[in-house]
């Protein structure tokens, strides 16, 4: 498949918003050489300001939501991000979104706009690996290519996409691999969705699973989500983790679960206790590729226990939150984990 640039044949090229949160792509340091930086401290105006090249791939506009590290964005964040592009796109104010993040929990925000914002048209996030002043930072030409993507016309439809290091991921597969590489994204499951190479770009492939426009989410007037606790297995694993999540008010468990999703015997009764009581249990993997496998190994049936399929802990504790919005069967909810 060839590559190619976006080309406008009309007399305006396309609209696209960027939609800032801060993040290593905004973070600045004290010298262009020291590893340590803070997250966070350029705005979205200076962003675009010193990026050359943006007038010709689109008309863009930038809204800053907020200006943190990703390690401190929180669902109130997400909510209003997801709020905001809905309104954006469903009022005809832009034909693609930009939204530059921190990496350390962009799998996790890119998963959750996958599941809650109801446009076809492009949605794309990047950040960077370097901040902003730092040699060789990979911020400016990320952003490049993540505008290319979002005002290209061939994007539509493909969900939520993720832009970094010259590779267009998908939110459902995407994996940060690395702490500090570029080369950090990587999507070991169902593999990339495109390239784009100084604004050129290239599809391989669209996303099987239902997402953004397909999706039965919604967080329109919703202003928390239920709680859902995330806990990791391993070798002698305490039991009483699942008890201190329950006694905490957790509607939902997800177990970072070793190999196929499994824990020690003793955790399996305690949750399948909670279970009992009504809090769902997922059962996710630590092990960063492949998939948990329903009665595979555990009974899942007789333990009233959820398989998260190919959702990674993280991932699958925002689909459990969004799907706790209501009520829902235990097969319901194992539906949603095999059709999203």
């Amino acid at each position: 498949m060839q590559a190619k640039r976006i080309q406008h044949r009309s007399k305006n090229p396309p609209r696209v918003i960027i939609l800032a949160t801060g993040g290593t792509i905004a973070g600045s340091a004290a010298s262009a050489t020291q590893a340590g930086y803070t997250s966070g401290r350029v705005t979205v105006e200076a962003m675009i300001g010193t990026l050359p090249g943006l007038t010709g791939l689109a008309r863009v506009h930038g809204e800053q939501i907020a200006n943190v590290g990703s390690q401190d964005i929180t669902f109130a964040i997400m909510i209003n991000l997801a709020n905001r592009i809905n309104a954006l796109l469903g009022n005809d104010d832009a034909d693609g979104v930009v939204v530059t993040h921190g990496t350390d929990t962009m799998e996790e925000t890119a998963h959750f706009l996958n599941l809650t914002v109801k446009s076809k048209r492009p949605v794309v996030m990047t950040g960077a690996m370097r901040p902003s002043t730092a040699i060789g930072a990979d911020g400016p030409l990320n952003l490049y290519n993540a505008v290319a993507v979002a005002a290209d016309p061939d994007a539509t439809g493909r969900g939520t996409l993720v832009v970094m290091n010259d590779r267009i991921h998908g939110a459902h597969s995407l994996t940060k691999t690395n702490t500090t590489s570029v080369e950090t994204f990587i999507s070991p499951i169902n593999g990339l969705i495109g390239t784009v190479n100084y604004g050129k770009t290239r599809y391989f492939r669209r996303p099987f699973r239902k997402h953004t426009y397909q999706s039965q989410f919604s967080v329109e007037g919703v202003a928390s989500l239920p709680r859902v606790d995330i806990v990791y297995a391993c070798a002698d694993m305490p039991a009483d983790l699942i008890d201190g999540s329950v006694e905490k008010g957790a509607r939902g468990i997800v177990v970072a679960g070793d190999g196929n999703g499994n824990m020690n015997a003793a955790t399996i009764e305690r949750a399948a206790s909670a279970a009992e009581k009504g809090v769902i249990i997922v059962r996710s993997s630590r092990v960063p590729t492949g998939k948990v496998g329903r009665n595979v190994e555990i009974d899942d049936d007789r333990m009233r226990f959820i398989a998260s399929d190919e959702l990674n802990p993280s991932k699958a504790r925002i689909l459990l939150m969004l799907a706790l919005l209501k009520k829902r069967r235990l097969d319901e909810i194992q539906r949603l984990f095999y059709d999203y």
